[in-house]
């Protein structure tokens, strides 16, 4: 039986990445006479670094050897290849890139697991394989058509369309055409798999194939981050605010800077010194751009010094600010899970995160009826928020800690293999 993964950045190391080893690593417990496959345009390097990096960035080491198809048309779902109708342009590429990916292997299962459904199709009725999906989040959500029908200006919804309403209706009139056609080929698949509640529920209304479809939540290294002994730190010490997530436009990071200034603003001139530190990563130019950005806006705002940016830190440097802070921020709106977030209490930090998505339903929610975090929404409500957080008592703010970690055990590695293999099992009958 060959088993094939597509994944044009395994190479990558983020969430997703860690979705896609996690996954290899249970299916080659059960299924370890199968061969597998991985698709990915990763061409700069070989396999062996590959699965090097996947040791190195997730602690993961596949018991069973892995095959990749190197794909050479990446750049065809690339989104700076397409500046306008950027969605059609990635999944009309997909296809492209799935048809070189069918034509060198064509395998008996076939998965999704970075979500190009429309690559779904190409693989059920040309290739003739089983096939499954995992879905961190929905290529078109009925959010965005809602951004479009009010006309609200946003990170996916340029100033220039908003303030003109015959581009909006043309815009919408797009949207949904492509939501139809997405709803489409998502419905092909056989087994579909979502992170969250806010994924199942986009991907319910999208796809309409709810008896094949669950929730598996992603596998976060939780354990690395329970060995952070839990202690309130002496006030004269004052408190560190941290906040992870890559430097991209939808993570909201000025919001972050915004908020701190105004908590600055309240702040009494006796009590303990504040510090916000965004650490995360930079891909590329444009992300490099955004921190300067950023730089730029906390100069703006008079709190340079109270603001620092950690950019590709190593993972103990990351604990080791985790294990010092007392807030944990995250500011995306619609996250569709939030593997950051789940970070944030398993290191025994108090998250303060963004009234929506999967934080929002799933992560910041009550552990047995007590407490686990805070959500919030505008630049003042989180300058609030984090002001009464530092208000709390040290053994209030100990016992929400206590909490948060209890809760966060369901999003560890071995609740995904079980719930992970518990699903794709349909495509093995």
């Amino acid at each position: 039986m060959v088993i094939a993964f597509f994944h044009p950045y395994c190479n990558a190391g983020g969430g997703g990445e860690r979705v896609l080893w996690c996954a290899l690593r249970a299916l080659q417990k059960k299924y370890p006479g199968a061969v597998y496959i991985v698709y990915t345009g990763d061409v700069n390097v070989t396999g062996q670094q590959i699965l090097e990096g996947a040791f190195r960035r997730f602690n993961i080491r596949l018991s069973h050897p892995v095959q990749f198809v190197f794909l050479k048309k990446r750049y065809l779902v690339e989104d700076s290849h397409y500046p306008h109708f950027t969605l059609l342009g990635q999944s009309l590429g997909s296809i492209f890139l799935g048809w070189e990916a069918l034509m060198q292997c064509v395998p008996d299962v076939y998965i999704d697991s970075m979500g190009y459904a429309f690559t779904l199709p190409l693989f059920k009725y040309i290739g003739g394989c089983r096939v499954g999906s995992y879905v961190h989040y929905p290529t078109i959500s009925t959010d965005m058509l809602s951004v479009v029908k009010n006309q609200n200006a946003g990170f996916n919804n340029a100033t220039f369309i908003t303030r003109n309403r015959f581009l909006s209706k043309v815009k919408l009139i797009y949207y949904y055409l492509f939501a139809f056609i997405y709803g489409l080929v998502g419905s092909c698949s056989d087994v579909v798999m979502v992170n969250s509640s806010w994924t199942l529920n986009h991907i319910l209304s999208l796809w309409k194939i709810g008896h094949c479809t669950n929730i598996v939540y992603p596998p976060c290294d939780v354990q690395t981050f329970l060995d952070i002994p839990l202690h309130e730190k002496k006030m004269t010490l004052g408190h560190l605010l941290v906040s992870i997530g890559q430097f991209r436009p939808e993570k909201n990071q000025p919001l972050q800077i915004r908020a701190f200034a105004k908590l600055l603003d309240k702040k009494a001139a006796d009590s303990p010194p504040l510090k916000l530190i965004l650490i995360g990563g930079c891909r590329n130019k444009d992300d490099e751009l955004r921190v300067n950005q950023l730089r730029r806006l906390s100069k703006d705002l008079g709190i340079q010094e109270d603001v620092e940016f950690k950019i590709n830190i190593p993972f103990d440097e990351l604990k080791n600010y985790l294990s010092e802070a007392t807030i944990g921020l995250h500011t995306m709106w619609n996250e569709h899970f939030g593997i950051g977030v789940v970070e944030c209490m398993a290191a025994g930090t108090i998250i303060l995160a963004h009234n929506s998505g999967g934080p929002k339903l799933d992560i910041v929610v009550p552990h047995e009826g007590d407490i686990t975090g805070f959500l919030a929404e505008s630049e003042d409500s989180y300058a609030e928020t984090m002001a009464y957080i530092l208000s709390l008592s040290a053994e209030k703010r100990l016992q929400i800690r206590k909490n948060a970690r209890a809760s966060v055990s369901r999003f560890s590695d071995q609740e995904f293999e079980v719930t992970f293999l518990s699903s794709v099992e349909k495509l093995f009958k």
